[in-house]
């Protein structure tokens, strides 16, 4: 807890870098995340809980306060981030079982 993490994604062709400071750990468990420095201030949590003999299971959520243009463009945003999110999920869930 306390730690900064920095992020950097492309989002709706815009780079966007991010610092994250860890702001609750349960390892095994529960990961919160919120924007220390950024374009808007955002929190992710990732929880984790056991999903049968051989699975894990990982919830996550992004909840964020838009300003400004992103404040208009808000209902848009969200959708394009779970559309991200989805895909690198994917993405990590097939790096993840490859091995």
């Amino acid at each position: 807890v306390g730690s900064r993490v920095a992020f950097v994604a492309q989002f709706l062709g815009r780079r966007l870098a991010y610092t994250y400071e860890i702001a609750e750990l349960v390892p095994g468990q529960r990961l919160v995340m919120r924007t220390a420095e950024g374009p808007f201030p955002m929190e992710t949590s990732y929880v984790w809980s056991d999903d049968g003999p051989h699975g894990t299971r990982m919830k996550l959520r992004n909840r964020g306060e838009p300003a400004g243009f992103s404040k208009l463009a808000a209902p848009f945003m969200a959708a394009m981030m779970k559309r991200a999110n989805t895909k690198d999920l994917a993405e990590l869930k097939r790096v993840l079982e490859r091995g």
